[in-house]
């Protein structure tokens, strides 16, 4: 199980991205995201739970990244 305070600082950090990309979820960034983070052949993409978490530990890594 994920630490609380980890999640909520993953969240914010990904409501920030979300808030610089105006929101455009299907946007040229995110589209980009996706596309690094999990590839472009559907039969390969993981699971809807492996990508929720990939998503947070990415919105860790952005929070952690801001920090320094």
């Amino acid at each position: 199980m994920r630490n609380p305070i980890r999640v909520a600082t993953a969240l914010w950090a990904l409501f920030v991205l979300l808030s610089r990309t105006r929101f455009r979820r299907g946007g040229r960034y995110w589209r980009w995201r996706d596309e690094t983070a999990f590839g472009l052949d559907p039969t390969r993409r993981p699971s809807a739970a492996e990508r929720r978490g990939a998503m947070l530990d990415y919105g860790e890594w952005v929070h952690r990244m801001k920090r320094l």
